[in-house]
């Protein structure tokens, strides 16, 4: 197992520095970043696949007045170590971060997940770990790949993760080669020159890269797929028109799924709409959010 990112040295220039914390948690060393008043109602907010908290690090601060926004780095990525345990499934996933709840004593109010985070997220309310007010999911990677793209995808991460040879070969592809940057552009989105920085940064790392693998090496939404009919947490699905990541039509197919969910489009965004443009993502957050009919402002 490669060796984590060292704040110390790698963070020393994290966005928001002054707002990570780290905290053992079900065998995991998670850093996390909090915004906010305590006595706020709390917003988890879970990043996607090979991101971190830095990709929250404009969008946290403009819901910081309203909610204590509880950002944390997803097991094997960033700052946060790797689980002990191998198979970082959905739903291994959503029991560390339950654990890590539990150790900041923090229920959370409201939730809001990008890509794979708000997989997590779905998977951790049917499975009765959190309970929201409600759940927004942003470009959520909700729906199994189509076609044969469903067991080719996974099957290919894995055998990447088993040959340790891997994440060292990515990593150095990202410290070598436009390989980051180009991969953002994919997205559909357009980021700034600090957002790609930081992602380079990331995948310099052999053990982000490994967390990265492992969890897509692991990942079966067959299972959500089944169980969302029975979602009883309100649900808000935000979909970016130009994602190439996710297509637009995944959240359509969720909202026919569940029962009272609904879309909103953000025209002209990709995948990482948050990270390009905060300010409109915020505003179609608290708009979501202030929809709870058991939301209370707090004083």
């Amino acid at each position: 197992m490669s060796a984590p990112l060292d704040f110390a040295r790698d963070g020393r220039d994290w966005p928001h520095r002054d707002k990570s914390r780290f905290v053992e948690a079900g065998g995991t060393r998670f850093h996390v970043q909090i915004f906010g008043h305590d006595d706020a109602p709390a917003l988890l907010l879970l990043h996607g696949t090979g991101a971190s908290t830095h990709s929250f690090r404009d969008l946290a601060p403009l819901l910081a007045d309203r909610y204590r926004v509880v950002v944390p780095d997803l097991p094997g990525h960033g700052f946060t170590a790797a689980p002990r345990w191998r198979r970082v499934s959905i739903t291994g996933m959503g029991m560390a971060i339950t654990a890590m709840l539990k150790a900041l004593d923090v229920a959370p109010a409201f939730a809001g997940g990008h890509s794979a985070g708000a997989a997590i997220l779905l998977r951790m309310a049917l499975d009765g770990q959190i309970a929201p007010q409600r759940i927004v999911s942003l470009n959520g990677a909700l729906l199994p790949f189509p076609g044969v793209a469903a067991h080719l995808f996974p099957r290919l991460a894995k055998l990447l993760f088993l040959n340790p040879v891997a994440p060292r070969f990515f990593s150095w592809r990202a410290r070598n080669t436009r390989a980051v940057a180009q991969l953002m552009e994919s997205t559909g989105s357009t980021i700034s020159p600090e957002g790609v920085a930081y992602y380079e940064r990331l995948f310099a790392s052999p053990a982000h890269c490994e967390g990265a693998l492992s969890m897509m090496a692991n990942w079966d939404l067959e299972g959500l797929r089944r169980d969302l009919p029975r979602l009883a947490v309100p649900l808000t699905l935000v979909a970016g028109t130009r994602d190439r990541a996710i297509p637009p039509e995944v959240s359509r197919r969720v909202e026919r799924m569940v029962r009272g969910a609904a879309v909103e489009t953000l025209p002209g965004l990709g995948h990482l709409a948050h990270e390009e443009a905060p300010a409109q993502v915020a505003a179609v957050l608290a708009r979501a959010l202030a929809m709870s009919s058991r939301h209370v402002e707090p004083s």
